[in-house]
């Protein structure tokens, strides 16, 4: 009885040791602060005296806090010190294994930690424990990735505010003379990590999707102002309103309003352009164009997608969807990128068969979970990326499924009508110019 009860005092002492030890490598940087200056002062006092001493170790301490840029670091030192100690309290109270925060860093949103997870655990148990973590951190949420490259690690966005809310971003295009290539990934928006979202349509197509006024037209002004600016893009417009893209109707091969049969004739137009170019892929032997080539891409611009869909015409929307289902299954390799927008393109209303094929998907706000799942595809709501939260007043808040398979929530930038008249005739005179250019002997 003896020996036991001298093992288990043995074992309380050994764990209270390993805890001190562990509280003061935790708190290491704050006890640095404080013990550099105290051992400073105390090397400094033997030849210069307490006083002495006293003034050169306040002059230090002081010339580094008035420094910005030391303050800075040390400020975001301390609060990386602070996350990571609330990090290990809140697995600990959550009931995970051990989970450890290896780097934090500050973001528009709050902050964002570099985790790892020790045998035993995962990045899905994590992350199926977001909201218990989130309520330890008293944060709005916690988002949970996991690594791709390896299981073992994964970040935490800790959310402490929206950074996207209340601010207008910009289009880049604003001051731009000089022609822009298609072929070139293009900046649509900015994340909530304060960087700039691409894309990069050739091979791509892409579905805008989300209820009236969240942003789908100024989101599709984007792709048509990048297309417009590339004097090698022929470009197509389908406009159920017709007064959406009309500004882009002089940069237009075609433009096609309301009419169902003007639409289809488009289409069939541009679906004739792809066989002859299949044909001449084949005569030479290349499966695909590249952009040394020197073959345009033709770019369709489908606003009001279920305008032409739900036609009182039954043969006529049936013609219109096998010609655009076309477009988007055997386009990519011809070059042909089709771009379309509507508010909900449920099966009842958008094909499955077309809708699955489009690679690229913005949601933008959305009642429902679920009809922010018909746009970015069956189950991300149920992950946490879902278009139903929000807010009516965030115009141009989306969600973008691209390149790298997961959905980007983003701010898209924005082109007032001002704007895009600008760039519409600056478009037209880039144009003009290359042909003239193009007709010219050199």
């Amino acid at each position: 009885m003896t020996m036991r009860r001298r093992e288990t005092v043995a074992d309380l002492w050994a764990g209270f040791v390993v805890e001190l030890l562990g509280g003061v490598w935790r708190c290491r940087l704050e006890l640095a602060l404080v013990g550099v200056p105290l051992v400073a002062w105390w090397l400094v006092s033997r030849p210069l005296g307490n006083v002495g001493a006293g003034v050169v170790v306040g002059a230090t301490v002081a010339a580094v806090i008035v420094s910005p840029g030391a303050r800075r670091a040390l400020w975001r030192w301390l609060k990386a010190n602070r996350v990571r100690r609330a990090w290990r309290r809140a697995w600990l109270d959550v009931g995970l294994p051990r989970v450890s925060a290896r780097r934090v860093r500050q973001v528009p949103a709050g902050e964002l930690v570099r985790i790892r997870c020790s045998r035993g655990s995962s990045i899905p148990t994590v992350a199926a424990h977001a909201e218990q973590l989130a309520a330890c951190f008293g944060t709005r949420e916690v988002r949970v990735h996991r690594d791709p490259e390896h299981a073992a690690w994964g970040t935490a966005l800790l959310v402490r505010r929206d950074p996207l809310d209340g601010v207008t971003a910009d289009g880049p295009w604003a001051d731009a003379t000089c022609p822009l290539s298609l072929w070139d990934a293009f900046p649509v928006g900015v994340d909530e990590l304060g960087g700039t979202v691409t894309v990069s349509l050739p091979e791509r197509n892409l579905l805008l999707g989300g209820e009236p006024g969240a942003g789908k037209s100024a989101a599709m002004s984007l792709v048509l102002a990048t297309a417009a600016m590339d004097p090698t893009v022929k470009l197509w417009l389908l406009d159920g309103k017709l007064v959406e893209l009309a500004a882009w109707q002089p940069c237009a091969e075609r433009l096609a309003g309301p009419n169902l049969d003007d639409a289809i004739a488009l289409l069939q137009a541009v679906r004739d352009e792809m066989e002859r170019r299949y044909r001449e892929l084949l005569a030479t032997g290349v499966r695909k164009i590249t952009r040394d080539a020197g073959l345009p891409l033709h770019a369709i611009a489908c606003d009001e997608l279920a305008f032409y869909l739900t036609a009182e015409d039954r043969k006529q929307r049936t013609r219109f969807a096998e010609l655009l289902r076309d477009l988007v299954a055997r386009g990519r390799a011809a070059g042909v990128i089709v771009i379309a927008a509507t508010q909900k393109p449920a099966a009842d209303v958008v094909p499955s068969a077309l809708r699955d094929l489009f690679g690229f998907r913005l949601a933008l706000r959305c009642t429902t979970p679920q009809a922010s799942d018909t746009i970015l595809g069956q189950g991300w709501a149920s992950l946490g990326h879902t278009a139903a939260t929000i807010a009516p007043t965030q115009r141009g808040i989306g969600l973008l499924l691209a390149e790298d398979g997961v959905p980007v929530r983003l701010r898209c930038f924005y082109l007032d009508d001002q704007a895009i008249d600008q760039l519409a005739r600056r478009a037209l005179l880039i144009r003009m110019d290359a042909a003239l250019d193009a007709e010219t002997p050199s």
